[in-house]
Order: structure tokens, then C-alpha cells, then sequence
């Protein structure tokens, strides 16, 4: 059993403000009479019941669906308390990362969980951000800059841009904050050791 570190996603309470981890990688925000409604699409099934898990912790209700390619819906249920969160997130109909935004370690933690991959066997790890929204490609890296980890912008002409983690420290420094992968994940995730 691994030793939790002091920053670690565990050692944190749950709080809404945890989703905006889904909304620094690919995930959407709606705003809607009941309030506002967060969702990410996700191909393992093991991701999906992770970040269902992980939501629900915040007291916020998730569903999640199968879609017709074969991937998965992770959707939560429209609610107010969800509203200032997708406000901060959202300029009009435009995602936006909020000035001066720094994630925590279970923001990180659910970033991880829906967009992060390994690369070459483990020597780097990808948070992969919303190819539909450009513009926050340059200030999620600023904000992960500020968490004390420097990444290198990837991919941003392409359908997967991300975030490349690289380096022993700095794989390190994150895999203190999000923790352990979580069961059914697999070997071959590229998984930053804690």
C-alpha cells in the first residue's frame, strides 16, 4: 500500500469545484434552467465509473450512458449548485479558464481520469485538453505551470491536443497529486508513480 502524499487527491475533501478538472481537459459545460450541467465523454468504461465515483463524492448526481460510437457519457444532472462553477469556466457560449486558476490535487486528479495517457512506457504523461477550445490551451498550461508543474503544449493543430508531462520530478510532482490509478485501469495507462 503506497503512502499518501501531503497534497495528494486523497488527503483532499470532495467539493464542486473538483469538476473543473473535467472542464480543463475535454469536458463541456451547459447552463440550463435548473442550474448547470457538467459532461465529459470517455472511451474506457473504467474512467467513466471512476469519474461517476469521483463526481458523486461532490454530492452532485451522474449518469452515465453508453453513446453510438462506443464510448462513454459521463453527465451530471442539472443543478444550481453547479452554476457558478460553469460560470467562472464560461465566457457566453465559450469555454474559458478562469484568471489566474491553479489546480488543486483532485482537480488534477479528475483531469487525469478523463484525458490523461501515457507515452513511452511511462517516461511521460498527457493531459489531454479540448480540441474545440483553442484558446485554453495556453492558459491551462500557465495553470499547471502554477501547480508547480511545467509541461509542454502538444498537439495543438491536431484532434488530440494535451499537456506532456515529462521528466522524473515533475512525473513525479503529479503523481503525488492525483494518487494511484484506479482499479481496472490497467499496466499499460502510463500511470505517474506516487
Amino acid at each position: 500500500m503506497g503512502q499518501l502524499a501531503f497534497f495528494s487527491a486523497e488527503s483532499v475533501p470532495p467539493a464542486v469545484s473538483d469538476l473543473a478538472g473535467l472542464l480543463a481537459g475535454t469536458g463541456h459545460a451547459v447552463r440550463t434552467r435548473d442550474g448547470a450541467r457538467i459532461s465529459v465523454v470517455v472511451g474506457e468504461r473504467w474512467r467513466a465509473e471512476a469519474l461517476a465515483a469521483f463526481i458523486e463524492e461532490t454530492g452532485v448526481r451522474t449518469r452515465v450512458a453508453d453513446t453510438d460510437e462506443g464510448r462513454r457519457l459521463v453527465r451530471t444532472d442539472a443543478d444550481v449548485v453547479l452554476a457558478p462553477l460553469v460560470e467562472d469556466w464560461t465566457k457566453g457560449a465559450v469555454k474559458h479558464v478562469p484568471d489566474g486558476w491553479t489546480p488543486n490535487a483532485r482537480e488534477l486528479r479528475m483531469w487525469a481520469l478523463a484525458s490523461g495517457r501515457g507515452e513511452c512506457d511511462g517516461e511521460r504523461f498527457v493531459l489531454g485538453l479540448d480540441p474545440h477550445a483553442p484558446e485554453t490551451h495556453a492558459p491551462l498550461a500557465l495553470s499547471l505551470m502554477r501547480a508547480g508543474i511545467a509541461p509542454t503544449l502538444i498537439g495543438t493543430r491536431g484532434v488530440s491536443p494535451g499537456l506532456r508531462i515529462s521528466g522524473r520530478r515533475r512525473l513525479a510532482r503529479l503523481g503525488e497529486n492525483i494518487g494511484d490509478p484506479p482499479p481496472g485501469a490497467g499496466v499499460d495507462l502510463g500511470w505517474p508513480r506516487t
